[in-house]
């Protein structure tokens, strides 16, 4: 899946515009008819809430006043966005995509209305996560608390917060749509990651929102905001709905490492060792990932493909794109073994590849 960057935000996915409805039913119950006589009896100009309603909008306001405090605005030079607080240290998790180049930042936290400076620990693209540091932490700062991304639910409902738009501290509400999606972003309006494994939501994602926090009832994050999808029947414009979160888990690997390393050691993510590139066929249609050169001793330079070799499939996975070869090795593993189908000199050719780390 392809993703094109929303302004200020980082990217979209190329997908067909999805409208999310919830609809509130109520059923014929006694219950219900001692409800609506309840309603009858109520002071004009107001109506009885039912306890479950009141039930659900307490929980929301008592994950908002525990969480919010964690999130933060963070103003590059060219960009905004937004981070959460990842430790009572100072460090904060935020999209690579948001801070960019820069290596200093301004941080307006929930509680302090006085923006706060904050210098760049390390930044990974590849992943779209980087962690920058407040030089000095003040009092009070709450460090959120990241949930476990196993446990997150198709239909859970869940709370987008972040500076959308520059509007510090805001939240939106919708529920967890899907798990287990890997996105493509464009090099040009984001990092040109690949990321496997993301939670889409129904949450609304404006641009400024990018690394803040998806959270659950239960006052956990459990993904940063990163995309919004964007339907090209529209040219290209939001598409309603459809935004995706890099779950914790990923998260808090990445970032862990980062605060205790000073940068990634260990990324997870599976690789050829190759540069390449699309190569189309004479139908001007995509037909493969050419080799452009290959790393010496890693995974492909191992299995013998060489510069010039066509990839067309890995594993069970066709290639058509350096896009579709990313995804695909995005739901692999390092270490693990599979097959690569090449072309080489108008021939098909087959190698076992033991995948190595990106």
């Amino acid at each position: 899946m392809d993703a094109s960057r929303t302004p200020a935000l980082g990217k979209a996915v190329s997908a067909a515009a999805l409208v999310c409805c919830a609809l509130l039913a109520v059923g014929c119950s006694p219950a219900a008819d001692q409800a609506a006589q309840d309603t009858d009896r109520a002071p004009t100009g107001r109506a009885a809430v039912p306890m479950a309603a009141n039930d659900l909008q307490d929980q929301y306001q008592k994950v908002i006043k525990e969480v919010l405090p964690s999130v933060v605005q963070i103003q590059a030079r060219h960009d905004l966005g937004s981070g959460v607080v990842y430790d009572d240290k100072g460090h904060i998790v935020t999209n690579a995509h948001v801070v960019r180049a820069e290596k200093t930042f301004k941080v307006t936290a929930a509680n302090n209305e006085e923006p706060l400076t904050a210098r760049l620990v390390f930044s990974y693209p590849e992943q779209d996560l980087a962690v920058i540091k407040l030089d000095k932490v003040p009092a009070g700062l709450k460090a959120a608390t990241f949930g476990d991304s196993e446990k997150v639910d198709v239909g859970q409902i869940v709370l987008a917060m972040g500076s959308p738009l520059g509007l510090s501290s805001s939240v939106t509400q919708g529920i967890v749509s899907a798990t287990g999606r890997t996105v493509s972003e464009t090099a040009g309006g984001g990092t040109g990651a690949t990321i496997a494994n993301m939670v889409q939501t129904s949450a609304a994602i404006n641009p400024g929102n990018s690394g803040g926090a998806l959270v659950n009832l239960d006052g956990q994050v459990i993904g940063i905001p990163t995309l919004a999808a964007a339907d090209p029947a529209l040219g290209g414009s939001a598409a309603p709905g459809i935004g995706f979160a890099i779950p914790a888990s990923m998260v808090k690997t990445i970032a862990g490492q980062i605060v205790r390393e000073g940068k990634v050691v260990d990324s997870g993510r599976a690789a050829l060792g190759i540069t390449a590139r699309t190569v189309v066929d004479d139908r001007y249609q995509p037909a493969g990932a050419a080799v452009v050169s290959v790393k010496s001793g890693g995974a492909a330079d191992q299995a013998g493909l060489a510069p010039g070799d066509v990839i067309t499939r890995l594993g069970n996975e066709p290639i058509t794109t350096v896009t579709s070869l990313s995804e695909a090795l995005a739901a692999d593993k390092p270490g693990q073994r599979t097959t690569v189908t090449y072309q080489r000199s108008g021939a098909e050719k087959s190698a076992k590849v033991t995948l190595g780390e990106q």
